[in-house]
């Protein structure tokens, strides 16, 4: 908990005690800095951001949200931008880049250094999703060649703007990547040694050009916190760190969760995100499910005679389609999960299956029998006999199309996330209906 609030802030600006104001914010986390800064009214907010080092004023830039990213440029001059992104990690660099509208973003690339320039416009060069955007070009290498105590040295002089020196990477005169190794092996090793000796060649790497997400899987896989990203000849140009590959994970979890809610997914945070691109977001699948749902009310317009020769099946259609959808849901949001963290492959399609049609039948049983009882209560046993069978098949066929459909879409390379919760649920409510008169008009004999 900081031992400052926003009031103590504003009382030392008041009373022009900003030597005292520095000392006390330096010591907070990086975290809580941010939120103090973002609570203060935005005079204050400026004459704080200007009192922080350099370096800190970076990292509590980048740990801000992208709108209050934008709103504090506004407020600084162009000297203090032009310090402020000098600081800022590439990485972190270049995503302020990427979000900013393009005017804003011209004007800040022409404050940057020819150095900085070159950095930014290389990482702005991969594809939007790419490992490529996601990197840092600030990394440690060393050679094969060199002894464990010219290198130790060289890490001690290029380490300090490093996202990283837990592992160095050994390259060769051409730049091309030989192999990784862990600072503590190369402490723990004897000064005279070759950097050669003490090479396995065993590393694992990305390419500038693979999805993001791809970075996510190799870290949870490898359990590593850095991996080294070459291009397509092998060239070390820049390393992805954990802190990066969380926030991806982030992003691409709050994107499935969106998607299984049947909304386009929304790229920045909610509280950034203002009525009418929530609107935007959401109306348009709304609209595409209701007529999705069209087909529901033409069946049930199909069989009105049905229902009106047996008032009684009217009362379980809520619970027949209902449990369909939820049933199909369940399934869904299993196999979406499975396909995403790579839990089931698509070759194992036939696999998965005999399984879910094995949950399936079980299921079905189970619920058949509730319906059975229920139906027997309502209407009689030809009632129950209907409503039991119904809601066997109805489960049975939910769970495969439940199953089956992110299946389906993975195949044709979309993201099964599509197939959400509404989706599924209003295939399941047509299927369900189908099945229910079929079955009604055999048994009632209607």
């Amino acid at each position: 908990m900081r031992d400052i609030t926003k009031y103590d802030v504003s009382q030392l600006i008041l009373e022009n005690k900003l030597s005292e104001l520095r000392t006390r914010v330096n010591i907070l986390p990086v975290p809580d800095l941010a939120d103090l800064l973002m609570e203060l009214e935005k005079p204050n907010r400026v004459v704080l951001f200007r009192l922080l080092p350099r370096p800190l004023s970076s990292e509590v830039f980048a740990y801000l949200l992208r709108e209050d990213q934008n709103e504090l440029l506004k407020a600084l001059n162009d000297e203090e931008t032009r310090n402020l992104l000098s600081n800022l990690r590439p990485d972190d660099r270049t995503y302020l880049f990427e979000e900013l509208p393009g005017r804003m973003t011209q004007k800040l690339l022409n404050l940057l250094s020819p150095e900085d320039l070159k950095s930014v416009r290389q990482l702005l060069g991969y594809p939007e999703k790419s490992v490529g955007r996601l990197m840092t070009p600030d990394y440690v290498a060393i050679r094969p060649n060199w002894t464990v105590a010219e290198a130790i040295e060289h890490i001690r002089v290029k380490g300090r703007n490093s996202e990283t020196v837990s592992i160095i990477y050994i390259v060769d005169e051409e730049w091309k990547l030989l192999d990784e190794i862990r600072l503590q092996k190369l402490v723990l090793a004897k000064a005279e040694q070759k950097i050669e000796s003490l090479m396995d060649y065993t590393y694992t790497k990305l390419f500038a050009y693979d999805d993001r997400e791809e970075a996510v899987k190799m870290m949870q896989r490898y359990d590593v916190w850095a991996l080294p990203v070459v291009d397509s000849d092998g060239v070390l140009i820049g390393v992805v760190t954990f802190d990066d590959v969380m926030d991806v994970a982030e992003e691409e979890v709050t994107e499935d969760f969106h998607k299984a809610a049947a909304v386009i997914p929304v790229r920045t945070s909610y509280k950034e995100t203002g009525i009418m691109e929530l609107y935007k977001k959401r109306i348009v699948w709304l609209i595409a499910l209701v007529i999705f749902n069209l087909l529901t009310i033409k069946i049930l317009a199909s069989y009105e005679e049905v229902l009106a020769s047996a008032i009684a099946l009217t009362f379980f259609i809520p619970l027949l389609i209902g449990t369909g959808g939820n049933t199909g849901t369940q399934s869904a949001t299993l196999m979406v999960r499975a396909l995403a963290t790579e839990d089931v492959e698509l070759n194992q399609w036939w696999k998965t299956f005999l399984k879910e049609i094995f949950v399936g039948i079980l299921l079905g049983i189970t619920m058949g029998v509730a319906g059975l009882i229920l139906g027997f209560f309502r209407g009689g046993f030809e009632i129950a006999l209907v409503i039991g069978l119904t809601m066997t098949a109805i489960v049975l066929v939910a769970n495969f199309i439940g199953f089956s459909l992110p299946f389906i879409l993975t195949k044709l390379k979309l993201d099964p996330a599509v197939a959400s919760n509404p989706l599924i649920s209003s295939l399941a409510d047509a299927t369900g209906l189908l099945i229910y008169f079929a079955i009604s008009i055999s048994i009632l004999s209607l």
